[in-house]
């Protein structure tokens, strides 16, 4: 017997860091709302402590269109074995969270089985590939934005759109004061501290630590007093960092599980483009924001995506707020030069009032819970047709 046969269950799919943090969340408001709810999907740690049954979503973690083709094997096994479990289980809907290329496919097959899909963080049609705005409203049955500019986007597409917030504007959030947070880092009055985040994921880290390092080199032969904060993501072994760091120049500490008072302690911080960037904003770090892919994967990119900024901060800002170093731009000596520009003066002014922008540009607030209302609400008062018949035979009532 199924775990969750007498109850409601819910097939709930991440694939990146940022993806299992809001999942996570989002588990924890709906087990408040539905006790005894049943979880299964895909996701990372977070997602598997909060009760979820499934792959790992480490395994098919990955960005860039040739990195893909190195987890191409297990990135298909995951996608026949989730279908699988759609197929032969009862679920009363699917929710799926960012990483579109691979959860639009298995919207797809949840759409095909009569089961309600809704999709949390929608994916970045604004930025590029708008031509799946069609295929989309074909799949999602409710499409839950964290931006208020991508409401009109998806209405005009005929997709039943809701715009919820952000989530990062309640889960990023650090207790200490400055004071407090250096003297847990151990970092002295009269050092300047900056922290290095390098991304979650293994190819990241391999692509920008190395770079961050030296760049830490050059910062240290400037100002003599300087640390380097190095919050570590959970899903990045000691061996891989050790190997770049050995060849440091510079104070580099480690940091794990204190990715925020390591930001509120830092003076600066060198990024890479993703999450990590709104959270710095939130936390009211100044940075500069890097990015490195292969070759091949930027040339695609910089041909698809139309947008004239690439980091989060900037997007949602909708001008430049804090400097970005893309792929042949992304050097030490660039990175080194930026931080050091924005220590003091009109220019790390300039950064944190942007910040203030941003902030309100990101919500009120809530944002898990008017998700998790709107599952409720979804599994609750839709009604579908048993779909363990013939998935064929399934129509919409």
């Amino acid at each position: 017997m199924n775990p969750h046969s007498n109850g409601k269950s819910i097939f709930i799919v991440s694939g990146e860091e940022s993806g299992d943090m809001h999942g996570a969340a989002l588990m924890r408001s709906l087990k408040k709302m539905i006790p005894g709810l049943y979880f299964s999907g895909m996701g990372g740690t977070r997602m598997k402590d909060e009760g979820l049954f499934g792959l790992d979503s480490r395994e098919v973690s990955v960005v860039g269109i040739v990195e893909v083709l190195g987890k191409l094997l297990k990135i298909l096994k995951s996608m026949r074995s989730l279908k699988g479990d759609l197929r032969g289980d009862h679920f009363d809907a699917v929710v799926l969270i960012d990483f579109p290329d691979f959860n639009l496919r298995l919207a797809k097959e949840a759409k095909r089985l009569n089961i309600p899909v809704i999709y949390y963080i929608s994916p970045q049609v604004w930025a590029w590939r708008k031509g799946r705005l069609g295929k989309i409203a074909r799949v999602v049955d409710k499409m839950l934005v964290v931006f208020p500019f991508e409401v009109t986007l998806y209405r005009q597409a005929g997709v039943d759109v809701e715009y919820v917030g952000h989530p990062l504007a309640d889960t990023v959030r650090c207790g200490l004061t400055r004071e407090e947070a250096r003297a847990a880092m151990s970092i002295s009055p009269g050092e300047t501290a900056i922290a290095l985040l390098p991304g979650s994921r293994t190819g990241e880290v391999k692509r920008l630590l190395g770079p961050m390092v030296n760049a830490a080199g050059l910062i240290t032969r400037k100002l003599k007093g300087a640390r380097f904060l190095l919050p570590a993501a959970g899903s990045i072994n000691d061996g891989l960092l050790k190997k770049y760091l050995k060849q440091s120049g510079a104070r580099i500490d480690v940091v794990r599980g204190a990715m925020y008072t390591a930001l509120r302690a830092s003076d600066a911080a060198i990024v890479a483009s993703g999450t990590a960037t709104l959270e710095t904003a939130l936390i009211g770090t100044p940075q500069v924001i890097v990015y490195r892919m292969s070759p091949i994967s930027y040339a695609i990119a910089k041909s698809l995506v139309k947008l004239p900024h690439a980091g989060l901060p900037n997007i949602v800002a909708e001008k430049e707020v804090v400097p970005e170093l893309i792929q042949g731009e992304a050097t030490p000596q660039k990175m080194a030069d930026e931080v050091l520009s924005m220590l003091e003066g009109k220019k790390r002014e300039a950064i944190l009032e942007g910040y203030d922008e941003i902030k309100r540009n990101l919500g009120r607030g809530g944002a898990t819970d008017r998700v998790a209302k709107a599952v409720y609400n979804t599994i609750t008062n839709l009604h579908f047709l048993d779909y363990n018949t013939s998935p064929d035979m399934v129509r919409r009532t």
